[in-house]
């Protein structure tokens, strides 16, 4: 790839940086697109007031030393920031959070959108029609089918140590994010029977996941809102059953598989779907459907390559 000259693209990618290190729904995607020739480099920002705000000056001296040919930027926050520094041509993926918290948080997105950023993608069409604004870019985020792929049930359940031959619920979420609703997750599971085992995973590698999604007989999402829900694309790139509520992009991603269920927001009904998941009692065919839909890393990679061409190309 030849891009103003050079041999490959030189991208600079802003997210939060918590715990000195990206979000893995950031590192994924920069590790598919350097996968696909870009390099890329991070520039990480404290999360809280003040982070922010010095990371306007921070980020102004990198940019302007960095000779980048683009600068993408992760979340609205990291977004505004970037462009009060002035970064162009600059790219803001808005990952679902963004733009469900408030009006005047959409408001303020829609600003910085017609005035400050150069193009914006949201994961989700339901993400466009909320922002209303027909120029923004649907690219929903990719999985690693290569790191998220089948494997047996009895291997993956020996490499996280469950020895037992119990059903499994799993839940992946983080703590204390009340969007996730694990209060519904819990009230489900006191309708099915003590058989059944229920583990909430939470501050595991990345590189784990994959296991806990084979060991499992079911992924249960009970969000309240979602962008484009990365662990569910991984369920299905890993086969596993799947009940959850509708939010996000997960009814589109789970159209027409069998062992994927959507719920209503009642514990009886998750309990009951969580039931017929169980009954199904089988890996399903979503791997299948992630790559029917190109969903996999590689090809959202190139989705935005292209879009990355056409600013190059502009400047």
């Amino acid at each position: 790839m030849r891009l103003c000259g050079k041999e490959r693209m030189k991208v600079l990618f802003i997210s939060s940086g918590r715990a000195g290190r990206p979000g893995d729904v950031v590192k994924n995607q920069g590790d598919s697109l350097i996968k696909s020739g870009v390099d890329i480099e991070y520039f990480l920002i404290e999360p809280g007031f003040w982070g922010y705000l010095i990371a306007i000056h921070k980020l102004r001296i990198k940019y302007n030393v960095g000779q980048y040919d683009l600068v993408h930027a992760h979340y609205s926050l990291c977004g505004f920031v970037a462009g009060l520094a002035g970064c162009k041509p600059l790219v803001v993926s808005l990952m679902g959070s963004d733009i469900y918290k408030s009006g005047f948080s959409r408001a303020l997105i829609r600003f910085f959108i017609r005035n400050k950023w150069t193009e914006t993608i949201v994961k989700t069409r339901q993400m466009k029609e909320l922002l209303g604004i027909e120029s923004v870019h649907t690219i929903p985020n990719g999985v690693d089918i290569e790191r998220f792929r089948p494997i047996t049930r009895e291997i993956a359940r020996q490499h996280i140590g469950y020895k037992s031959d119990r059903k499994l619920i799993i839940f992946i979420a983080v703590k204390d994010r009340s969007e996730k609703n694990l209060d519904l997750a819990m009230d489900a599971i006191r309708h099915l029977d003590n058989t059944i085992d229920f583990k909430h995973i939470y501050n595991e590698p990345n590189p784990e996941i994959p296991y806990y999604l084979n060991a499992a007989d079911v992924l249960l999402l009970t969000s309240t809102r979602e962008g484009s829900v990365n662990v569910v694309k991984e369920a299905l790139a890993c086969n596993c059953p799947i009940v959850s509520t509708d939010v996000g992009d997960v009814k589109w991603v789970t159209e027409g598989v069998e062992g994927c269920f959507i719920t209503s927001f009642e514990p009886e009904d998750v309990a009951q779907k969580i039931k017929t998941a169980l009954d199904f009692g089988k890996k399903t065919d979503g791997r299948k459907r992630i790559i029917d839909l190109r969903l996999d890393s590689d090809n959202v990679a190139r989705m935005i390559i292209a879009l990355y061409e056409v600013l190059i190309g502009e400047k």
